[in-house]
């Protein structure tokens, strides 16, 4: 990824050195280079389930609860912004003129989030590689169920910003985790967390989101077709899993969250 500063130049950006990066149609940019990376990225597949699991309403307590912490916000970066619904809704929640920047490794979550909101730009690019932002040039950073770079985040946030972080408790969706293929939420999240934001950030609050969702046999195959279960599982296997679970009803789960709301010191 060039890390020199990026100019718009009509169907591309350009950097003083000549590299260029082109617009896609669908309206996001890749700064990806040659080299490409380790990481896997969505599926067109998993992101149109991802889609419609937003559509139904499954996440909407969540979308809504992110969206009020950024009430006021002037520019937000969604890092791992996936089809783009989160950003989207900081952005409605924002202030008028406030601009998004989405940032995913996956160049269909990108052509999605490019068409959620009139004022939010979308990029690909690998989050571990360095956010491809100014030094302290937004003042809330989205990171819901995505990698966190902390000292990235640190860099990109001005003095005084927010990051907020959406990490699943070991309750999360644990109803259908083990029937439908799911990974499970691994010891540790809550050490790993506050190691990270040890060196720039104070932790402001960190609320627990508890709400029941009753999921019909084609919401459990997206759910678990949206996330990592797509990369082990046929949609056929997600499809009789989903048969074998619901057996022609609904089935209750529970999202379980916590959403930290950290302050760049």
């Amino acid at each position: 990824m060039c890390a020199d500063t990026l100019v718009s130049g009509g169907a591309s950006l350009r950097c003083a050195a000549g590299h260029a990066f082109d617009v896609a149609r669908q309206g996001y940019v890749s700064l990806l280079t040659g080299k490409g990376t380790v990481h896997r990225s969505d599926t067109a597949d998993m992101v149109a389930a991802r889609n419609r699991v937003f559509d139904a309403g499954v996440y909407q307590p969540l979308v809504a609860a992110v969206a009020t912490h950024c009430a006021g916000a002037s520019a937000v970066l969604d890092a791992g912004c996936g089809p783009g619904q989160y950003l989207a809704a900081a952005l409605e929640a924002a202030a008028p003129e406030a601009v998004g920047i989405g940032v995913d490794l996956s160049k269909f979550c990108a052509r999605s989030a490019a068409r959620r909101h009139p004022r939010a730009v979308a990029i690909v690019a690998d989050l571990w590689s360095g956010l491809p932002v100014r030094d302290g040039a937004v003042d809330t950073v989205l990171s819901v169920f995505a990698p966190r770079n902390a000292a990235e985040t640190a860099r990109v946030l001005r003095p005084g910003g927010t990051w907020l972080i959406v990490t699943p408790r070991p309750g999360h969706l644990a109803e259908i985790v083990e029937p439908m293929h799911m990974l499970s939420v691994g010891d540790g999240k809550t050490e790993r967390l506050a190691v990270e934001l040890a060196a720039d950030f104070d932790v402001v609050s960190a609320d627990r989101l508890r709400v029941d969702r009753d999921l019909d046999e084609p919401t459990l195959v997206d759910v678990a077709a949206m996330g990592p279960a797509a990369f082990h599982r046929t949609r056929d296997e997600l499809v009789a899993a989903a048969a074998a679970t619901a057996a022609g009803t609904t089935v209750r789960a529970h999202l379980d969250v916590t959403i930290t709301a950290a302050r760049r010191r």
